[in-house]
C-alpha cells in the first residue's frame, strides 16, 4: 500500500433504490455529527442537500459532454439533406425572411449521432460539445459542499457525478479532511455506479414497503458487484413493523449490518422547513437514533485497500 492510499479520506456513500426514502435527511444528520467532512451531492438531476445547509457558493464550473449538431445559417444552401436523413426529427424547417426553407437543430431532440454533418452538401453542420450542466462548490456551516445541476435534457450525468466526486476528493486533500459524505442518486443506473466506485462504505436507506424492499435488493446487488461494504438504515420503520422486521432479517441473513431503525417523526419535516438537519433541530426520536447510527458507522471495520 502506498503512502497516498493510506492518506485518502474515507468515502461514505448514502444510497436508496428509490426516491423519497429519506436519504438526504440521513446525510444531513450525518454531516452534523461528523464535523470535519467534505459533502458531495451526486444526485445531479435533483440535488437537494443544499436546502439543509444554506450554502454560500464560492465557485462555479461548466460541464461539457457529448456531441450536438449546430447548423450555421450563413453556410446553409437549403438542400434539406439533414432533415431528410435525421431519424430523431431533430431538424426543424422554417421559412427565412425571403420565404426560402431554412434549417435549425432542436437541441433537446438531437442525439449527437453526427449523420447530418455527413450528409450535408454545403458543410453547414458542425458537431459541438455542448454545456450540459454546472458544478458548484460552496461553503456551509457543516463543511465544504460540492453539488451540480444537470441541464434539462442533458445526458452523461454519470460523468457529471464523477466530476462532483473528484472535486470533493481534491478539496478533502487540500483541507486535510478525513471523510467525504456522498448523497447519492436514487435507482441503479449510471449515476449510481459513478457514485459507488471507490466507496469505503455504502449506507442503504430503505423503508418498510413492498417497493422499498424490491429496490433495496436491486441496489444491494449492484453495490456488491463493486465489493463495497454495505450497511442498512431503515427509515419510518413503525409505519409497517412487520415488514420492517422482514427487511432487517433479510439484511442480517446476508451479514449486512443494520445500523439504524428510524421511527416516523414529524420533526423531520419541521426541521426541513427551517433549513436544518434533524440533529440540529433539537431532541427528537430520529435525532437520538441518528446519533446511534453515526456511532455504529464509526465502529464498523474500515475497508482495506489492496
Amino acid at each position: 500500500m502506498t503512502d497516498e492510499q493510506t492518506t485518502l479520506p474515507r468515502q461514505i456513500v448514502v444510497l436508496s433504490g428509490k426516491g423519497g426514502t429519506g436519504k438526504t435527511t440521513v446525510v444531513g444528520a450525518l454531516a452534523t455529527l461528523a464535523h470535519d467532512a467534505v459533502l458531495a451531492d451526486c444526485d445531479v438531476d435533483a440535488a437537494d442537500l443544499h436546502l439543509l445547509l444554506s450554502p454560500q457558493r464560492t465557485r462555479e464550473e461548466s460541464f461539457f459532454a457529448g456531441k450536438e449538431a449546430v447548423i450555421h445559417p450563413d453556410r446553409c444552401c437549403g438542400c434539406g439533406a439533414c432533415a431528410e436523413y435525421c431519424r430523431f426529427d431533430a431538424i426543424e424547417v422554417f421559412p427565412d425572411e425571403k420565404g426560402r426553407p431554412s434549417y435549425r437543430v432542436d437541441p433537446l431532440a438531437c442525439e449527437g449521432c453526427g449523420l447530418c454533418s455527413l450528409v450535408c452538401t454545403c458543410d453547414a453542420v458542425e458537431m459541438i460539445e455542448p454545456e450540459r450542466g454546472t458544478l458548484f462548490v460552496s461553503s456551509t456551516r457543516r463543511g465544504p459542499l460540492v453539488d451540480a445541476r444537470l441541464h434539462a435534457g442533458g445526458d452523461n450525468s454519470g460523468k457529471l457525478v464523477t466530476m462532483v466526486r473528484n472535486t470533493a476528493l481534491e478539496i478533502a486533500r487540500e483541507e486535510g479532511a478525513e471523510l467525504i459524505l456522498v448523497d447519492g442518486p436514487p435507482g441503479v443506473a449510471c449515476p449510481v455506479i459513478a457514485s459507488v466506485t471507490g466507496a469505503d462504505l455504502v449506507l442503504l436507506v430503505t423503508e418498510p414497503t413492498v417497493s422499498g424492499m424490491h429496490d433495496l435488493e436491486r441496489v444491494a446487488a449492484l453495490v456488491q458487484q463493486f465489493q463495497c461494504p454495505l450497511a442498512v438504515c431503515m427509515n419510518r420503520s413503525d409505519i409497517n413493523p412487520e415488514r420492517s422486521e422482514s427487511v432487517c432479517a433479510w439484511a442480517e441473513a446476508r451479514e449486512i449490518p443494520v445500523v439504524g431503525v428510524l421511527p416516523y417523526d414529524p420533526a423531520v419535516v419541521e426541521a426541513q422547513v427551517q433549513g436544518k438537519s434533524i440533529v440540529e433541530y433539537g431532541d427528537s426520536p430520529v435525532a437520538e437514533e441518528m446519533r446511534r447510527v453515526w456511532k455504529r458507522i464509526e465502529e464498523l471495520p474500515k475497508k482495506v485497500s489492496n
